[in-house]
């Protein structure tokens, strides 16, 4: 399960694969802030909107209304509403409405030309299976929704080890939102039938609880690797359909449900509470911790109040801990159901940013940026390091997990309005380009940006060069604290050199050699190892 599970282990196993040294980049292929007061910086910024509108006309309309170029913006706008016109033709109501939604936020003329009013598109592009206000009556038996649960069934043919075949399959759970039969399970279950390096021809199925000899064909509709979701389709009509109720009432202590096919042990029903609400083991959002039993086979399945009421959906167990399990919270799913439903793979928003909450006399205000990428939509809007973000589509920001949750419920490839402090005098608002989130953006940042200022996301040190004559002599100058540097002992105005870097073969971890003079051993000099995650909460 990719990102499931961030556990010390997975460092340290990743820094023994750790090949090919880094050298340090050249300044001058850094992005530079574009000049608009500059024609020959004008002119070359056309052309490369020009270039952009075809593959992606929302981002070429945000640049243009950056521009000011008014022939510039007309062009773009004709491209958007085309665009639009396609997605209303293909009843592709997610994608209509994220447009729809942009050419609001930047208030475009264009929004007369458009086929369908916006509440109707708005509308349409919420009815999918699952958030329907129809609920289904609760029945008197916990054990009467097992009806409703499935076992997964990923077909991946014949393995061959030492010279004999075996049958190589995935189990998991999932359940019904939809009489149709629209299944939500986990991303980590069907990954072979939708990951690009998956070698050789996979099948999906699904078996009723009610008859667990008969394997059903179904098909992967959407799918997001991040949260660990994933919405499936079979052509059966739904014995039952659970509702999707909601985690936010869910404390520490309230009993709850898991159903699923434990080593393909189909109807396997478990009880217990839940010890936890907020474990940070997503980049994304936080998960809830339960002690009903799960294991292997049970990732995909419902975790349900004694109503039937969906609460969660189950994804990890740690079999070597009893009652150490883990579930997605409903409202995760419920956010996402639109775009999953849409099909294809979920993209997540970010403006390119890397932050805390920033905390005045005891109280959250708001979101700190520490560090803003170059030539992310965040940079090409002028937010500077030291702005708060205060709010965003009109949402009220005021911790990062705050800004996570908006964030999750907005399409990327989309415009909205941001708002931040610069200072108690200086508040902002601005329109902003959601792009879409790499799948490791500590990554981007450090192939995008010099290595004093990627040091400051990447491993919380924020770095001054000392020498003309070599390029890896720095001080440091802060440290974030509670970052790997901090951890490490690093102190502001230790003198460093960065003997090495190093990365993972799948870019997700980076790997560093820095001789360093610490000031809290007594300047006692030596080369220290640090490493760290290529992808984490604070980015956004």
């Amino acid at each position: 399960m990719k990102k499931n599970i961030k556990l010390a282990f997975l460092l340290l196993s990743s820094m023994l694969a750790l090949t090919g040294c880094t050298s340090v980049k050249d300044p001058e292929a850094i992005y530079s802030e574009i000049d608009y007061t500059q024609e020959d910086a004008r002119r070359e910024e056309r052309k490369r909107i020009m270039d952009l509108v075809d593959k992606n006309p929302v981002q070429a309309l945000w640049r243009a209304n950056l521009l000011g170029d008014e022939q510039t913006v007309s062009d773009c706008e004709k491209k958007v509403i085309e665009e639009y016109n396609l997605s209303v033709e293909k009843s592709d109501w997610f994608n209509a409405a994220r447009i729809q939604k942009s050419l609001e936020t930047v208030k475009s003329p264009a929004l007369s030309n458009l086929s369908k009013p916006a509440s109707e598109v708005y509308s349409l592009s919420k009815k999918v299976p699952g958030l329907s206000s129809e609920k289904n009556p609760s029945t008197k038996k916990v054990s009467e929704y097992i009806s409703g649960t499935v076992t997964i069934w990923v077909d991946k043919g014949i393995k061959v080890q030492n010279g004999m075949g075996y049958a190589d399959r995935v189990i998991g759970s999932g359940f019904f939102i939809s009489k149709d039969g629209y299944i939500v399970t986990n991303h980590h279950v069907i990954a072979d039938l939708v990951d690009k390096k998956s070698e050789g021809f996979s099948r999906l199925f699904i078996k009723l609880a009610e008859d667990s000899d008969t394997r059903i064909p179904a098909k992967v509709i959407g799918y997001d690797s991040e949260i660990d979701l994933a919405l499936i389709k079979t052509e059966v009509d739904a014995p039952f359909v659970f509702n999707l109720g909601s985690s936010t009432d869910l404390d520490a202590g309230d009993k709850i449900y898991a159903i699923g096919s434990p080593v393909g042990l189909e109807r396997t029903l478990t009880s217990g509470i839940v010890s936890a609400t907020d474990r940070k083991l997503f980049t994304l959002g936080s998960v809830m911790q339960i002690d009903a039993a799960v294991n292997q086979g049970n990732s995909g399945g419902p975790c349900i109040d004694s109503n039937g009421n969906v609460q969660a959906v189950v994804f990890a167990g740690m079999l070597q801990y009893e009652g150490l399990n883990f579930a997605i919270p409903v409202e995760y799913l419920k956010s996402l159901l639109p775009a999953l439903y849409s099909g294809g793979k979920v993209l997540h928003p970010w403006i390119g940013c890397f932050g805390h909450t920033k905390k005045e006399m005891g109280k959250d205000t708001g979101l700190e940026v520490q560090y803003v990428f170059p030539g992310s939509s965040a940079s090409r809007t002028k937010i500077l390091e030291g702005d708060v973000i205060i709010e965003l589509n009109g949402e009220k920001i005021t911790t990062l997990e705050n800004m996570q949750n908006v964030l999750m419920k907005l399409p990327a490839k989309s415009i909205v309005k941001i708002k931040y402090r610069r200072s108690e005098s200086e508040v902002y608002e601005s329109d902003i380009y959601l792009g879409a989130r790499p799948e490791n953006p500590g990554y981007n940042i450090y192939k995008g940006d010099i290595i004093a200022k990627s040091f400051v996301p990447i491993f919380g040190m924020k770095l001054i060069a000392v020498s003309t004559s070599s390029s890896r002599k720095y001080s440091i100058e802060q440290i974030i604290k509670g970052s790997i540097a901090d951890e490490s002992g690093f102190s502001e105005n230790d003198p460093i050199e960065i003997r090495n870097i190093r990365l993972s073969d799948d870019n997700s971890v980076i790997y560093a050699e820095i001789y360093a003079k610490n000031r809290k051993k007594g300047y006692l000099d030596g080369v220290m190892a640090i490493g760290s995650q290529l992808d984490s909460p604070y980015y956004f």
